[in-house]
């Protein structure tokens, strides 16, 4: 879409991508993290590229190659083809500093603590023999020997599967002489393989024991060469605006299909021979040498790993005993929520006040209390639920299960398009069906983002509607690693909202005249660019005016035209973004009074607060959505006020305070569209936001005289204050 603003304004959206994943990298690579969490962060880097390359990848790839695709230019008027070279060429980049990391600092950092990854020629007598124990009792009745052949077709490489390739000479017997064979590594088998668990552990990859024992599976033939090497594949699940039957099986139909998309990378161990990788990917649309005019370097889809294929895996090993000294220090959530109820009643307490919770500094468990509380309360008529994403053993979902079976009204709409959890939930939702809860999928061309709970409970001067409001979703497992805030409330102009969202959503009723929710894809974006354009007139006519939104990406190009134009009426704008941004703060007499922070921690921050206007007019709201266009246009989405005086106050005076002054788990996005670690000056306290909101009681961190971390650049500005 066309603005007044140049090109030049904007971050191409997936290059602002891939900087986020840097920063992920970055944890990884610094060495004050504990060595377990360092591990963590390359797994998270790992998965995070996965994605990427399956969903975005995988679009630009249609648009820059399909037949007749029309090509879908970024606000900063690069092409697909031009994007994917751009891609390539700092993915790369990127590859190869988490292996460098890998294999110069983590692997001798695991050694030192007696953790240590061999080959097999490594092995001693006593590890060969466990090894040979778990390949006759474990690995040999669950491995596949494939041979490539006329007639033996080539397999359907699922997509992220790891496999080992060879090309074999026979030596006598049967078959052809030489043969292209495939073995694939089941999941089910570890990938670190135990060779010795005694005081030390040692491992050895299963791909590499499993290539040692090639001569085994392929009886007869000698080895000429092997490699180890993964297929991503094209995995978005596009529904499209068409009519459907029974969403679950079309869902369940897509699901099956993502195993059999187009590759769009493929993985393959550094010393692969071209002879091989070539029998790898004749059967795929693979390209490489694809160059454009402008000196950037080709554009393929091969990437030669010099380690271990698939970081993700190390994660196993996390599981190791003890060990404490290489985790973070475990926590414990603070019990807050019905304050000082003798029953820690959810409905008596939620009466009294609003509540507010910030996860997961504070517990999770008063979310789960206040639905399973409502699941047995013989006063409670009805319950609502939204399901985005939810754990693998839910309570709330067991909840409503039991609500239903007490003879409760049980409605649960359940999002079967969340991105990679769709099998997930189309599995809940069948348990669910036969609990006897009313389970609905909301639209077939719309996400169900946002985060709400209804209990409609009879008391004694008659019905009265609880609600509960979140930025995240109701998942106990992910309420312990990602920052979310979540309000409890009575309000009747908020419960009269929720009721009316829940009827939209169940039987498309509309004509609602929203009260205190602004919801997507009806009015989110419009309210938005309103509010943003209010501090824009009160600072034109010389008053007092603040912008501050914490979010998870920043990319819609209106919203960031009108912040550009906020910020040239004088406006201070505060922008606490994780992931990607594609706005540039600092240009000169265009975005000089904006700034852009991002904070990669131990927790992945998740909330979203958006501010406006200065104290103590201040408006505070909080949502489930960012400022992307998916978010203002292809899915429902709530963003809520907060208007309790004591937690408006909690909010603009404690935790927007605290994200601001962090000074040591920040980077500040410059012009250049480069982030830089900031760092305090000497003697300055040092503030960690993350550490600071699980212990209230500590201050600040004491100056840091090691020298260690980049340095905080000297014309940064300090954060605009309310």
């Amino acid at each position: 879409m066309k603005h007044e603003f140049s090109p030049d304004y904007f971050i191409n959206r997936e290059l602002s991508w891939l900087e986020f994943n840097a920063r992920v990298l970055e944890e990884a690579q610094d060495e004050s993290t504990p060595l377990f969490e360092r591990v963590k962060f390359l797994s998270i880097f790992s998965s995070n590229f996965d994605e990427f390359f399956m969903v975005r990848v995988a679009g630009l790839r249609e648009q820059a190659f399909g037949a007749g695709a029309p090509q879908d230019y970024a606000a900063d008027q690069l092409s697909p083809l031009e994007q994917l070279q751009r891609i390539a060429a700092r993915s790369r980049e990127l590859v190869r500093d988490q292996y460098r990391c890998w294999n110069k600092s983590i692997v001798p950092r695991l050694a030192e603590e007696g953790i240590e990854l061999v080959r097999h020629d490594q092995l001693k007598r006593s590890e060969l023999k466990a090894l040979d124990h778990f390949f006759s009792q474990r690995a040999f009745p669950i491995l596949t020997p494939m041979a490539v052949d006329p007639s033996h077709p080539r397999p359907q490489y699922h997509n992220r599967a790891l496999y080992v390739a060879a090309i074999l000479r026979r030596r006598s017997g049967l078959g052809p002489r030489e043969l292209f064979a495939v073995v694939q590594l089941p999941k089910v088998l570890p990938r670190l393989v135990p060779v010795r668990a005694d005081q030390a552990h040692r491992f050895i990859l299963i791909e590499d024991a499993v290539v040692a024992r090639l001569p085994e599976l392929f009886g007869g033939f000698d080895v000429v060469t092997s490699t180890t090497f993964r297929i991503s594949r094209d995995s978005d699940i596009e529904l499209l605006e068409q009519e459907a039957d029974d969403m679950m099986r079309l869902i369940e139909q897509r699901i099956k299909a993502r195993e059999r998309g187009q590759a769009v990378r493929v993985e393959v161990s550094n010393d692969t021979s071209d002879e091989l990788l070539q029998l790898i990917v004749e059967a795929e649309d693979i390209r490489e040498g694809v160059s454009g005019d402008d000196g950037v370097p080709p554009y393929g889809e091969v990437y030669r790993i010099k380690g271990p294929i698939d970081m993700t895996a190390m994660n196993e090993l996390l599981g190791l005993p003890g060990r404490d000294q290489l985790r973070d220090p475990s926590f414990t959530p603070r019990a807050e929520g019905w304050g000082k109820l003798a029953h820690h009643d959810p409905f008596q307490a939620i009466s009294q006040r609003d509540i507010l919770l910030h996860h997961p500094y504070e517990s999770f468990d008063p979310v789960v209390e206040f639905i399973s509380r409502a699941a047995n309360d013989p006063r409670v008529l009805a319950i609502k639920q939204t399901l985005y994403r939810t754990s693998g053993d839910s309570p709330v979902v067991k909840a409503l299960m039991t609500a239903a079976e007490n003879g409760k009204q049980v409605t649960a709409l359940v999002e079967l398009k969340a991105r990679f959890d769709e099998a997930n939930n189309v599995s809940w939702a069948r348990q669910l069906e036969k609990a006897g809860v009313h389970v609905v999928f909301g639209f077939l061309d719309l996400k169900t983002h946002c985060k709400v709970s209804l209990v409609v409970r009879q008391e004694n001067d008659g019905l009265r509607r609880y609600v509960h409001l979140g930025t995240g979703n109701y998942n106990p497992a992910t309420a312990v690693s990602y920052t979310d805030l979540g309000l409890f409330t009575i309000n009747d102009d908020v419960a009269a909202d929720v009721t009316a969202l829940f009827n939209l959503l169940t039987g498309y009723s509309q004509g609602h005249q929203w009260h205190k929710l602004v919801v997507a894809p009806d009015d989110l974006h419009r309210r938005t660019v309103e509010m943003i354009n209010q501090q824009a007139e009160l600072a034109a006519a010389g008053k007092p005016s603040w912008i501050f939104a914490k979010m998870n990406a920043l990319v819609d190009h209106r919203v960031i035209a009108a912040l550009y134009r906020a910020s040239q009426a004088g406006v201070p704008v505060d922008l606490l973004i994780r992931g990607i941004c594609s706005l540039r703060p600092g240009l000169k007499g265009i975005s000089e009074n904006i700034r852009v922070h991002s904070i990669v921690d131990r927790f992945l921050e998740h909330s979203r607060i958006y501010a406006f206007g200065p104290q103590p007019a201040t408006d505070v709201f909080l949502a489930s959505a960012d400022w992307m266009p998916r978010n203002f246009y292809r899915r429902v989405e709530v963003m809520f006020p907060v208007e309790a005086p004591q937690l408006r106050r909690r909010i603009i005076e404690e935790i927007i305070p605290a994200y601001l002054s962090d000074n040591v788990k920040t980077r500040v996005l410059g012009p250049d569209g480069v982030y830089h670690r900031i760092q305090p000056a000497p003697g300055e306290p040092r503030h960690r936001v993350q550490a600071e909101l699980l212990d209230p009681m500590r201050a600040a961190l004491p100056p840091d005289h090691s020298g260690n971390g980049a340095a905080r650049p000297t014309s940064e500005p300090e954060p605009a204050k309310s």
